[in-house]
C-alpha cells in the first residue's frame, strides 16, 4: 500500500491506495495536521502501507507567489517526517505524462485518465473505484498511480518473473 499526497500552502489531500490501486483511505486535511498524522495516524491504523509519494513543485521560469513557496516549505516538511522504506518525488509533468502522454494534460484530463483506467466515480447506490473521491485528492491518487506505474510496477514484474 502507499500514501500520496498533493500538499498545497495550507491544506493537503492524501490518499491512501491498496496494491491494486484502489483508494482506500483519502481526505484533505489541514497541513499541521497532516505532518502530525503522517506516522502515527497511518502506522497504526494502515501498518501495510510501506510507499510514500508527494508531488513537487517545479520551476518552468516563471515567476512565483508566496503560496508557491510555502507549498515548498510543507513539502520539506512532509518528506522529512515520512519515515517509510520507499519514498518519492512526483512531478506534475511525470503524472501528465504517465496518464495523458501529453504535457498540456489539465487536471480534467488527468481525472478522466484515472476513471477510463480504473472505472467510474460511482454512486452511494453503486459505488463506483473513485467513490468520494472529488477536488485535490485526484491529484493525490494521479500521484500515486504514477508512482506505482514509474517505480513499483517494474518491481512487482520482476517479483513475479524470480517466483
Amino acid at each position: 500500500m502507499l500514501l500520496a499526497i498533493d500538499p498545497g500552502p495550507e491544506e493537503s489531500a492524501f490518499a491512501v491506495l491498496d496494491t491494486s490501486l484502489k483508494p482506500v483511505n483519502f481526505g484533505r486535511l489541514p497541513n499541521y495536521i497532516a505532518l502530525e498524522e503522517i506516522n502515527s495516524w497511518i502506522i497504526k491504523d494502515m501498518p501495510d502501507v510501506k510507499h510514500f509519494a508527494i508531488e513537487m513543485v517545479a520551476s518552468y521560469g516563471m515567476a512565483v507567489g508566496k503560496e508557491v513557496f510555502e507549498t515548498v516549505f510543507w513539502i520539506g516538511r512532509f518528506w522529512e517526517r515520512a519515515d517509510f522504506p520507499n519514498k518519492k518525488l512526483i512531478y506534475r509533468k511525470e503524472e501528465k505524462m504517465n496518464l495523458c502522454g501529453n504535457m498540456r494534460a489539465k487536471d480534467s484530463n488527468i481525472r478522466q485518465a484515472l476513471i477510463d483506467r480504473f472505472g467510474p466515480v460511482g454512486t452511494k447506490k453503486k459505488p463506483g473505484w473513485f467513490y468520494g473521491v472529488s477536488k485535490d485528492v485526484w491529484a493525490a491518487v494521479a500521484c500515486g498511480v504514477t508512482y506505482y506505474d514509474l517505480y513499483l510496477q517494474g518491481m512487482d514484474e520482476l517479483k513475479r518473473r524470480e517466483a
